[in-house]
């Protein structure tokens, strides 16, 4: 089976994708589309993901869509080495963590967002800068709870998690918005351990960054 993944160097959704075929050492076939000009949008990628929306894992048989769906894709095909825990409490508590990101603090602040603020309500820089920063701010206050209750090393335990595959890449908008982290040295701790682990997956070493 060759996998083909269809993303962007910066999307926050695919290097959550990117990360979990680091961890499990899954080989794969890069597919990139610049967002910045519009390349979710071309006829061919849309008749893959009619949503026009990195990313897409073309597993050969089937266009997965949706990074959450792709991760747990992951898992339980290639299950060595777990990215869930063992017990379902655990693993539950390990989904909420990854939802915090997913559905509470990413969408507020991806792309599509964050031009409607721009074009539909004439949001100034300093404007966007804060709305982003509003939102990361309260979603992260929450995880680092979380994370200093559950963590021993890494978000959830001490082995790596798909609540890791989430915090990342949210960790990297983070500073690439300026985000003040000071307050929250469990998810930067948490997070530097999983970069130094698959640093292949880190946006600037993508074949389309920059």
């Amino acid at each position: 089976m060759t996998l083909t993944l269809h993303g962007y160097w910066r999307s926050g959704t695919s290097y959550r994708v990117r990360l979990a075929l680091a961890l499990k050492n899954i080989p794969y076939q890069q597919a990139t589309h610049d967002l910045r000009r519009g390349g979710q949008r071309a006829p061919d990628y849309l008749a893959l993901q009619p949503q026009g929306l990195v990313p897409a894992l073309d597993t050969g048989d089937a266009v997965l869509t949706q990074s959450p769906a792709i991760l747990e894709w992951l898992e339980e095909r290639y299950p060595d080495p777990p990215l869930l825990p063992a017990d379902p409490t655990d693993r539950a508590i390990v989904r909420a963590m990854a939802a915090l990101i997913a559905c509470d603090i990413h969408p507020l602040n991806n792309l599509r967002v964050l031009t409607a603020l721009r074009t539909d309500f004439a949001a100034d820089e300093a404007q966007v800068n804060a709305w982003i920063a509003r939102w990361i701010a309260t979603g992260f206050a929450a995880l680092e709870t979380m994370v200093q209750r559950h963590g021993a090393g890494f978000a959830f335990g001490d082995t790596p998690t798909l609540a890791d595959c989430h915090l990342v890449p949210q960790l990297y908008a983070a500073e690439r918005f300026a985000v003040d982290l000071a307050p929250y040295s469990a998810l930067v701790a948490a997070g530097a351990r999983l970069r130094a682990l698959a640093p292949s997956a880190h946006p600037d070493a993508q074949p389309d960054a920059g």
